[in-house]
């Protein structure tokens, strides 16, 4: 492949990635569980669509269309009654599948159903599937599934650019040396998991002029492995390893009107038994906080005002490309219709045998 070539952009414009009106369908971050209680309804817009979320009684999430299909209340002044949700309106009674169960002026209720969602709870955090039928498990670490854990959540953000450009910051191998100061060569090897998740890893042997490795050298001498999953486009997993030393973050990213991207990142480690186990886990989840926080603040001011387009990738943005190339060939949907862009099926078919001619990345 020609990394210096000019018609990269021009002549294979992408046609999800970083497109304001698109994203992929899977699961997506709501709120963090403890943030919706037992008996709880709240209002939630996501991806442009209007919902509300509630807790019932055998602490199952359930979320639904915003809007009562009577005459358009809105569903999160109702309560929570049991399992229920009951509209304030004309107290129209809907279960957790979203069927009509009771109409106090009628005997029996009309065949009718509120559009619900598949919801699940991981991390910490309730998901929402934008699509009718989750296609893929949730995301996960290997080593801590089926684990308890603990966790860390850090400051929601919002960024000026699209969450897919935010996303790209953990694989370019350029702006570690540039930003970060991580001096030594960075090259990350790829792995697709699924059709909708790939994997990127590398090992920093050098670097010492990084924050980073300043503040593990005490610890080990060996060298740092870091691996980043991505899913859907807009979740990356991070695993950072060194001898018996393994950090955990997660960052979800959604995208919000006009291309802008909401942010959340939380660090996560499996639960350990005691007092001593706890304090491990806390000085942990603290360490991951301070190397987050360090690494974010140069970023961010890139993000606020960042205007993406690449147009003369090199070598060194090759992560970069099987990104794109990857997140092509998922299933995209538009920004709050959640309907899928069903017109432009055959022209992504072959924009990605364009994009695979033309990047040839392995």
């Amino acid at each position: 492949m020609n990394f210096n070539s000019q018609t990269f952009i021009s002549s294979r414009k992408s046609k999800t990635f970083n497109n304001p009106e698109r994203f992929i369908e899977g699961w997506y971050w709501v709120i963090p569980s403890r943030n919706l209680r037992v008996g709880e309804v709240k209002p939630m817009t996501l991806l442009g669509r209007e919902l509300v979320i509630y807790r019932g009684k055998d602490r199952r999430v359930v979320t639904c269309d915003a809007y009562c299909p009577h005459m358009g209340a809105h569903l999160a002044e109702g309560k929570v009654e049991g399992n229920e949700l009951r509209c304030l309106f004309h107290r129209w009674k809907f279960d957790a599948e979203g069927i009509c169960i009771d109409i106090p002026c009628l005997d029996e209720p009309l065949p009718i159903k509120l559009k619900t969602w598949p919801t699940a709870e991981k991390y910490g955090m309730i998901w929402v599937w934008t699509g009718e039928f989750p296609q893929q498990p949730l995301p996960f670490f290997p080593e801590l599934e089926h684990k308890d854990c603990d966790v860390s959540f850090g400051p929601r953000l919002v960024m000026n650019c699209h969450p897919h450009v935010v996303a790209i910051n953990g694989i370019d191998a350029q702006h570690f040396g540039t930003v970060h100061k991580m001096l030594s060569e960075i090259i990350f090897e790829k792995q697709e998991l699924n059709h909708n998740a790939i994997t990127f890893s590398n090992t920093t042997y050098s670097g010492e002029d990084s924050f980073l490795i300043k503040l593990i050298r005490p610890f080990s001498k060996s060298p740092v492995t870091c691996s980043i999953c991505y899913w859907y486009g807009t979740i990356g997993m991070v695993t950072i390893s060194v001898d018996f030393l393994r950090i955990h973050v997660m960052y979800a990213m959604r995208l919000l009107e006009g291309g802008k991207t909401e942010a959340q990142t939380w660090a996560i480690i499996k639960k350990r038994k005691g007092i001593l186990g706890w304090l491990y886990n806390r000085i942990v989840l603290k360490l991951t906080e301070i190397v987050g926080s360090h690494f974010i603040q140069d970023d961010i001011k890139i993000f606020q005002t960042i205007r993406y387009e690449l147009k003369t990738p090199l070598k060194a943005d090759q992560s970069i490309m099987q990104f794109i190339n990857h997140l092509e060939r998922q299933k995209p949907l538009i920004w709050g219709t959640w309907n899928f862009v069903r017109s432009h099926h055959g022209e992504i078919k072959e924009n990605h045998e364009k994009w695979r001619e033309s990047m040839s990345n392995d």
